[in-house]
């Protein structure tokens, strides 16, 4: 086993990977920008090394100066977490020519599935269920297929025919919604494919483009896949993604209500060729998508963690993130196939710092108050704390909140209170929202699909303070009037330089709020 690695991420992600390095006896080296400077994440490591700058362009994506960190304090492996460099796959055969780990699969791999278009024809060719759409061109190396830049309208237009609308333009590069355009009819074709091509030589530097007949009110569904340097490819079971707003998932869970037994064995069956056909190492999840008839298609390979995971850690009584290092390590898988057996049902709701009544735009600025909710079956994976501050520079995700139970409605219930709990005062979140989400009849029934928000029309509340939220409120107010700058992080609860000399802070009074 590694001796020290590095954590080249922030947030909720970099401090539960701290967490479970350090269980393992496993030194911790964390990065972190200007604004990162004493956040949770860096706390949570045994070494702490700072990258000049403010945004992620600056800091957290540049792969060279974090392998010279790696380097110099002698790390001898990488963990990317999931978003910044972790499907990099130029980052990952950087590591390897310094001579660390990447704590993720292959390069080729990521650079395969990297390639939308690509990684459809590996399935398929793997005997993996894929989408019907069209694509045309010569891709990355030459032997992926994409849109080239002489494929005219015509002859797009003329494979949308065969296709069958409504139909997808998707981007060859994509992810995130990025480059992605539903089109219900021919006269809009022309523009969804300019747009799509502008949007994702903008985000990805490649502007190839593909078509997929677009399946309505599809129900999103992922396979969760491990492989080992020995050959052993398993998949530990599916979760639910099908909740979301703007192609971005905000609720999961795990099992898939409803998902048909032989159903889901051949999902998990077609996610480990598909696995094999690549040489798939570490984790990694296939996304398939199912329509009303219960058929399901390839989507695509998310060559990394995922944000979900802890979903599927509580059913299966797992650590993902410990696997990930045992396999790096070298060592053999520790769980076989016929151990992967679900119990119970587990939930997870993201917690953003977005204000859902006014179209989910981000919301930043200082937490004033920061307090998880506890109790049995509750997890929170958390990136911030009292004191944190939201900024424009990062996603606004501020953790992940996990309910387990011994029954999927028990499971609601049980995220439904511990939503309510959660108190967030400072930038507003999105908690109210999820929580009218789960009161829905329909995904009560575990009738769910991407489409779920506008066909139900969720609409948001503003958020009304509860007596609770006003008396903390007042008690940082108390804070702020003192010395002009509120509650930091470096301060202990309940006391607080003032003019040279410690006094009884308000914060002191919290036990009132706590007994309402």
């Amino acid at each position: 086993m590694f001796s020290k690695i590095l954590i080249a991420n922030r947030g909720e992600i970099a401090v539960r990977i701290a967490r479970t390095a350090r269980e393992m006896g496993v030194r911790v080296v964390a990065v972190h920008s200007r604004p990162d400077a004493g956040a949770p994440h860096t706390e949570a490591a045994d070494e702490v090394h700072g990258l000049p700058g403010d945004t992620s362009q600056e800091t957290y994506l540049r792969g060279d100066r974090i392998i010279e960190i790696a380097k110099a304090c002698g790390a001898q492996a990488i963990h990317p977490g999931y978003g910044f460099l972790s499907e990099n796959a130029g980052f990952a055969r950087a590591c390897a020519d310094a001579g660390l780990v990447f704590i993720g699969p292959p390069p080729a791999a990521i650079e395969r599935m990297g390639d939308k278009i690509l990684a459809k024809r590996v399935m398929e060719a793997a005997g993996v269920p894929v989408v019907p759409g069209w694509s045309s061109g010569a891709g990355a190396g030459g032997d992926a297929a994409g849109d080239a830049p002489d494929d005219g309208i015509d002859a797009i237009r003329a494979a949308a025919d065969r296709v069958g609308y409504p139909l997808l333009v998707k981007a060859a590069a994509g992810g995130g919604g990025k480059g992605m355009r539903i089109v219900e009819r021919d006269h809009d074709l022309p523009a969804a494919v300019a747009a799509a091509r502008r949007e994702a030589g903008s985000a990805f530097g490649d502007s190839r483009v593909f078509l997929e007949r677009y399946i309505p009110r599809a129900r999103h569904v992922e396979i969760q896949v491990f492989g080992d340097l020995h050959g052993t490819v398993i998949h530990l079971c599916e979760r639910e993604c099908s909740i979301q707003r703007r192609h971005q998932k905000i609720i999961e869970e795990a099992p898939a209500p409803g998902l048909d037994p032989a159903m889901r064995r051949a999902m998990g069956e077609a996610a480990v060729r598909g696995a094999k056909a690549i040489g798939y190492v570490n984790a990694g999840t296939f996304e398939f998508i199912v329509d009303d008839a219960g058929t399901y298609f390839f989507l695509e390979v998310n060559t990394r963690l995922q944000v979900e995971h802890p979903v599927t850690e509580c059913v299966l009584g797992l650590d993902l993130v410990r696997l990930q290092l045992e396999v790096a390590a070298g060592l053999p898988l520790s769980i076989r196939q016929e151990d992967a057996v679900p119990r119970g049902s587990a939930i997870e709701c993201r917690i953003y710092a977005e204000d859902p009544a006014r179209g989910f735009l981000p919301s930043t600025g200082r937490i004033q108050l920061f307090e998880p909710p506890v109790g049995p079956g509750i997890r929170m994976d958390a990136g911030v704390r009292s004191g944190s501050e939201v900024t424009v520079h990062y996603d606004p995700m501020l953790g992940k909140l996990i309910a387990w139970a011994p029954t999927r409605d028990a499971a609601i219930d049980r995220m439904h209170r511990a939503l309510t709990e959660t108190v967030v005062l400072g930038p507003v979140t999105n908690t109210l929202f999820m929580r009218d989400v789960l009161d829905h009849p329909e995904f009560r029934a575990g009738r769910t699909h991407t489409k779920f928000l506008e066909e139900h029309g969720i609409v948001a509340r503003a958020p009304v303070p509860d007596a609770r939220a006003l008396i903390a409120a007042g008690i940082a107010a108390l804070e702020t009037s003192a010395d002009g700058r509120g509650g930091g992080a470096d301060r202990a609860p309940g006391r607080r330089a003032s003019g040279g000399r410690t006094v009884d802070a308000p914060w002191a009074q919290l036990g009132a709020w706590r007994m309402l």
